[in-house]
């Protein structure tokens, strides 16, 4: 099998300096390593074929003989050269290039100081009416606060903390041990002082050392109109604070929306079953209806059917993050009464007739090209 140039495996040019063949191969390793691509095959041999290149350019003698006679200047200097090159091969490269896996994807070098603190998460309920126009809540929590007494440190005021004799200030500790694959470097946090660098000997009384305590506060968050049952608002900073001086997590407001007993929501229109009487339908007439902000009049048009939709344009949830209102949507319902009394029922009988003689012309008129159609379907 035909060897790529290594120059050419890792994108630098002949003239690349060793700071950019160690930059250009900790790209290319980040990318295809197979913690990062579990079962990829392609990435494994990109990732074996990088390491190759760079075992290679990161050694002046290896390097300089490369240059001078190619892939074959390479033979007889590492048992039967890369031919047999393997994970395994590639997989110390990496660990002697770079100090371990952690070092490399950015795991190693551990932020110094208190960790912070964290998110809290709450569960808004809004009606239809308040998604439509937005507003503005008022949101009692429970939670961690610096603590007042000693501003956050943990001390107890008049003294000071003072520096970890463990890691001597870093947060951190490096234990090296060597394998036949080369030397691995494994950085933990401090035991002792847990990553902050530093050590109380007299904690605050108040809060006991941890720099925080709990309190029943009030947050004010402002929800856009047009939200939906699963949208999020995160307001950064107003979670828990971390402890000793850690940065606050973050506040995040889950919304749901409330059923409403009127409308029913689809995307940004709402639909509104308007119920009317037969004559309403038959003769035609004008209701009030509802809307989320207030009542409007509806003509309803004679000879209306069951099922029969109108549209009140802007009378909807306006859309989320971008112009526009949804619309209303009234559907027609017919009420049928399920009992009658003798004198409607008469009457009914009356109806029946007028309605049976319709029928019979609308049966003959049916077929008739260019007729009118009068009928209609009722769902």
């Amino acid at each position: 099998m035909n060897k790529r140039d290594y120059y050419e495996v890792l994108g630098v040019n002949r003239n690349a300096t060793e700071a950019e063949i160690k930059k250009a191969y900790r790209k290319l390793a980040m990318q295809y390593h197979p913690d990062r691509n579990p079962g990829d095959k392609e990435a494994e041999e990109k990732f074996k074929e990088a390491a190759e290149a760079y075992e290679v350019l990161s050694d002046p003698e290896k390097r300089r003989r490369y240059d001078q006679y190619g892939h074959s200047g390479l033979r007889g200097g590492f048992e039967g050269g890369f031919t047999d090159f393997d994970l395994s091969d590639a997989l110390r490269t990496f660990m002697q290039g770079f100090g371990g896996f952690s070092d490399l994807f950015g795991m190693g070098s551990r932020e110094r100081g208190p960790q912070g603190g964290s998110d809290l998460q709450v569960r808004l309920k809004l009606s239809l009416e308040e998604i439509a126009r937005g507003v503005t809540k008022k949101l009692r929590l429970k939670k961690l606060v610096t603590c007042p007494a000693c501003g956050g440190s943990g001390t107890e005021p008049g003294y000071q903390a003072t520096r970890c004799p463990v890691c001597h200030g870093s947060g951190e500790v490096r234990q090296v041990s060597n394998s036949i694959f080369g030397q691995f470097v494994n950085v933990s946090t401090c035991p002792n002082c847990h990553g902050e660098g530093q050590v109380i000997s007299h904690p605050c009384r108040t809060c006991r050392g941890e720099g925080r305590i709990r309190k029943e506060v009030v947050t004010q968050v402002g929800i856009p109109a047009g939200v939906a049952t699963g949208n999020y608002l995160t307001l950064r900073g107003e979670g828990n604070v971390g402890p000793r001086g850690g940065r606050p997590g973050d506040l995040i407001v889950v919304i749901e929306e409330e059923e409403h007993p009127e409308f029913e929501r689809h995307g940004d229109d709402v639909l509104y079953n308007l119920v009317i009487g037969y004559t309403q339908a038959v003769l035609g007439d004008e209701v009030e209806v509802p809307t989320l902000d207030g009542r409007v009049k509806l003509k309803i048009p004679s000879g209306t059917p069951a099922g029969k939709i109108f549209r009140l344009k802007g009378k909807g949830i306006p859309h989320l993050n971008r112009q526009g209102v949804g619309d209303q949507l009234v559907r027609i319902n017919i009420f049928t009464p399920a009992k009658v009394s003798r004198e409607e029922q008469k009457l009914l009988e009356q109806l029946s007739n007028f309605e049976r003689n319709h029928l019979e012309e609308y049966t003959k008129a049916k077929g008739r090209k260019g007729k009118r159609g009068v009928f209609h379907s009722w769902s």
